[in-house]
């Protein structure tokens, strides 16, 4: 360990070098993945844009408590299931998963497949759910 701090003191320039460039590569990625949204940014967008929420999560998770209207395609199974959202495609979608670390991921997808104006829930569900938000549950 003694050697590492040794090591960051004497090269110092190349670590700052390496730790920017990582930065960078994750906000590029981000980036790429489309805006991340607060759950009121969420609702400001589905009912002045008629956003389409689509939840990420497994059914089981979906049944326990969702967004309203949302559409329930677990991410593991978006790219076979992308004709699904084929009348959506035009609309402004927002992506929801449990903790918002799924999305990303999802987000790429939906643009590698055409879809324009996409945008991710920040903190997921568990944001929503700590804002007191509606959920509607399915039993």
């Amino acid at each position: 360990m003694e050697l590492f701090f040794e090591f960051l003191n004497e090269q110092w320039i190349l670590f700052g070098a390496l730790f920017v460039c990582l930065w960078l590569l994750m906000q590029h990625e981000s980036r790429k993945a489309g805006p991340q949204l607060s759950p009121q940014q969420v609702i400001n967008k589905v009912n002045q844009d008629q956003a389409t929420v689509i939840d990420l999560r497994d059914p089981a998770d979906f049944k326990q408590g969702h967004i309203v209207d949302a559409i329930n395609i677990p991410s593991a199974k978006l790219a076979s299931r992308l004709d699904e959202l084929e009348g959506h495609r035009d609309k402004p979608v927002v992506l929801v998963c449990k903790m918002g670390q799924h999305t990303g991921a999802a987000a790429k997808t939906l643009k590698e497949a055409g879809f324009a104006d996409i945008a991710r829930l920040q903190g997921g569900m568990m944001e929503w759910s700590n804002a007191q938000l509606p959920l509607v549950n399915d039993k």
